[in-house]
């Protein structure tokens, strides 16, 4: 099998998944706009040869690595960055080079435009925020006529929470469309609902093989809009109710083959036409795993190698059972440069030590939504869970 990873560099932890293909004996072909000389020795050793390209967002370029590949190894059985950013390339490259394996250019938008991912939910009988495809100013201030304020928009089409605001009163509207940046917006009504999620493994044949839940007591446009510490952690046991919902808008999206991650509101304030206090309702959905080092935080979680999991269902289709149940809250903080934290760094470490399992500064451009420095650690009570945030983010 011949498998072509997108950008095995970045994050630092994605060798992982170039590692556990090739143990799977897949022939690695890793396509990046580092330096090989610069490349860490994981990375090196986890690939059977490794393409650089000046500028990874120039098509010509990625084309002409994909042919390179091509002529030296034969068809190319699959493709992949596992990443938000790479995912229209990545349809682009599979339609080009006629790779079935993944989804291909006719259906990525379904997978990014925040519009189109309602029909979906609408599909799997899930509730989702009634919206308004950003026009100009009379009709949106007449759809806030209808659902009120505060509104949040942002971009149709975008990564994570960047260019997304909450829009409280007239003043705030008048100064969105005023300054709006020159792409598709979508304005929907505002929900009150604590944010989580449902993330995992789909096989190639639309099952569910690996799910886990993650809670984010902040919310990410404020993180990011905000500059807020960031906490975050997965639940030792996922709610039946958010399987049997996540599960359908995974069938409903047919996703195969590839990790995801879809987000969800669960309502602490009853909505009409959305549900009541405990519903969930959906937000949006990401076709590739759980951002920054999640996926380590899924391994810590459980004694597990998400990673193997994956490559195992590349290669063998792998059909089992996902377990509900986890050994440990698996708790990430992250802090900002800009704060004068109460505990320092060395305080930190020496109050949980053999509880922090992972902890080093984040990439500055993961840093927006994930925090300068991060900690991440595990727990058996979320009692523990919390006073861990607290004390950190102090």
């Amino acid at each position: 099998m011949n498998f072509v990873f997108i950008s095995p560099q970045f994050p630092s932890s994605y060798w992982n998944f170039c590692d556990r293909l090739r143990k799977n004996g897949v022939n690695v072909l890793g396509i990046g706009d580092e330096d090989y000389n610069r490349l860490a020795p994981e990375v090196k050793n986890s690939l059977t040869e490794y393409y650089r390209v000046g500028n990874m967002q120039d098509y010509d370029q990625m084309v002409k690595a994909m042919g390179y590949f091509t002529f030296k190894y034969g068809k190319i059985d699959w493709l992949e960055s596992n990443n938000e950013f790479w995912l229209h390339q990545d349809a682009k490259l599979r339609s080009d080079f006629n790779i079935n394996t993944g989804v291909k250019l006719d259906f990525i938008e379904n997978y990014q435009n925040k519009l189109a991912m309602k029909q979906f939910y609408k599909n799997a009988n899930v509730a989702t925020a009634r919206c308004h495809l950003v026009t100009n100013y009379e009709e949106g201030y007449a759809f806030i006529q209808e659902c009120g304020y505060p509104v949040v928009v942002k971009p149709v089409v975008g990564v994570g929470a960047a260019a997304t605001y909450r829009v409280a009163n007239d003043e705030e509207l008048r100064k969105f469309y005023d300054e709006k940046p020159d792409v598709q917006y979508l304005m929907e009504e505002f929900v009150c609902g604590d944010l989580i999620s449902f993330d995992g493994i789909v096989n190639q044949d639309n099952e569910i093989i690996f799910c886990t839940s993650h809670v984010f007591p902040v919310q990410v446009m404020d993180i990011v809009n905000e500059g807020k510490s960031v906490p975050y952690w997965n639940v030792r046991e996922v709610p039946q109710d958010l399987f049997e919902v996540g599960s359908r808008v995974i069938q409903s999206f047919d996703v195969r083959g590839r990790f995801f991650h879809c987000e969800y509101f669960r309502l602490t304030q009853a909505k009409k036409g959305l549900g009541e206090v405990g519903d969930l309702v959906g937000l949006e959905v990401n076709m590739r795993p759980p951002g920054g080092y999640t996926p380590d935080l899924m391994n810590y979680s459980d004694d597990i190698d998400v990673y193997k999991m994956w490559a195992d269902m590349i290669c063998y289709n792998t059909h089992q059972k996902p377990s509900l149940n986890k050994k440990y809250f698996s708790t990430y903080v992250g802090r900002r440069d800009h704060y004068p934290y109460k505990h320092s760094h060395e305080e930190i470490m020496n109050r949980y030590q053999g509880k922090i399992v992972m902890q080093n500064r984040m990439p500055d451009i993961l840093s927006g939504a994930m925090g300068n420095i991060y900690y991440v650690a595990r727990f058996e009570t979320i009692e523990e869970v919390h006073e861990y945030c607290e004390y950190l983010m102090a």
